[in-house]
């Protein structure tokens, strides 16, 4: 818990800018009336209070979900653990992440609205189903992304530690999590787009109902190819250090802590 919590506020507060610059590039209105470079911490309060909580609860589902499953490095069923076990994390995680998401992202494409005065508008108008749109297409994106992340991470430590004949050290855990991180990020980036448009998309309409393939449908129908992968590169930027900061933190927390 201590791990993950310490991990996930260290990544999401870093690297909260380009997050933004993301959110904008992403957004239906286009990056410059989205706010361009303007209040790039807009909506930061929200991630500073579900960070902790959505990564804590992430890694203590994964590591017990791993410790009940067969795994090790010489076990073939090693990749389907790792993403059995990041998948259900996801799903347990999600559930404090989504909320904090949708009030981050609509404090991003709005930079004059505190985030406050958006929770309060979000949960008049919509209720708490309001700050759980776009739940489905976040763990949709979340389970793909860690399907490629996890199994990818571990199997690069499995064979960093073999190759120098002791367990990796947590920089060069944080090198595998870059590596995988910015791998996954890439090739889940439509998948984040439609995300995006669902929890930015005004009550009532067709991307609110939070229908993924028709969110993704509309996109290539309106931007083709570049507006399914718009923001992809600082996704990639985000997601590489972040699996870096995140995933070498997680491990040197751990190593002291334990």
């Amino acid at each position: 818990l201590k791990a993950g919590g310490v991990a996930g506020v260290c990544v999401d507060l870093i690297l909260f800018p380009l997050d933004t610059v993301k959110t904008r590039l992403q957004s239906p209105q286009g990056f410059r009336k989205a706010g361009g470079f303007r209040g790039i911490y807009a909506g930061v309060p929200s991630t500073a209070i579900g960070s902790f909580p959505n990564a804590a609860a992430f890694f203590i589902t994964y590591e017990n979900v791993k410790s009940v499953l067969p795994h090790g490095s010489s076990s073939y069923l090693s990749p389907a653990t790792h993403m059995v076990a990041a998948s259900l994390g996801e799903v347990v995680a999600c559930l404090i992440r989504v909320p904090s998401e949708v009030v981050k992202q609509r404090a991003q494409v709005s930079p004059s609205s505190s985030t406050l005065r958006i929770l309060s508008h979000t949960l008049y108008h919509e209720g708490i189903p309001g700050l759980y749109r776009g739940y489905k297409s976040t763990v949709l994106r979340e389970i793909p992304f860690s399907l490629v992340q996890f199994p990818l991470w571990e199997s690069l430590k499995d064979l960093w530690s073999w190759k120098q004949g002791h367990v990796v050290d947590s920089w060069q855990s944080a090198v595998c999590g870059a590596f995988a991180g910015g791998f996954a990020a890439a090739v889940t980036t439509p998948l984040d787009v439609a995300k995006t448009r669902i929890m930015l998309a005004k009550a009532g309409s067709s991307n609110a109902s939070g229908n993924v393939l028709a969110a993704l449908g509309s996109i290539w129908r309106t931007q083709g190819l570049p507006g399914l992968f718009a923001g992809v590169v600082p996704r990639m930027a985000a997601i590489s250090l972040g699996g870096f900061i995140f995933l070498g933190t997680y491990e040197k927390t751990r190593q002291l802590l334990l």
